[in-house]
């Protein structure tokens, strides 16, 4: 069966991307624009791994991280945080929430098959 991966973000264009670099190299993939929503659907079937933008509309990617870690069933789920917000700060910020990696947009397909496989494993 294949690893499933949940994208939480809210750029057609990047969401599909990822969907298709991703299940090209055997990842079944969800995507979703928002993050409450995807909350929800985390509590009753975890991914085994969580691609996460930091801006989103309603709760940001860090709320949903800060959720995430506080969860029973997601506390230890790997967290790729893939944003535009380079800013040192905003990469500090995602360490202190328990992100597993961040990686700034652009990025390159190999780059986050690299983390993915660093993260789960191939």
């Amino acid at each position: 069966m294949a690893k499933r991966v949940l994208v939480i973000e809210d750029e057609p264009n990047i969401s599909e991307a990822l969907r298709f670099i991703l299940s090209r190299n055997g990842w079944q993939v969800d995507v979703s624009a928002d993050g409450q929503r995807a909350m929800k659907e985390m509590q009753s079937a975890p991914p085994d791994l969580l691609i996460l933008d930091v801006m989103l509309p309603g709760l940001s990617g860090f709320d949903v991280l800060r959720s995430v870690r506080a969860g029973e069933g997601t506390r230890d789920l790997p967290v790729l945080m893939l944003t535009a917000k380079g800013q040192g700060a905003d990469r500090a910020e995602a360490e202190r929430l328990g992100a597993t990696r961040f990686m700034t947009k652009p990025f390159a397909n190999a780059e986050v098959i690299a983390a993915v496989e660093d993260m789960v494993g191939p």
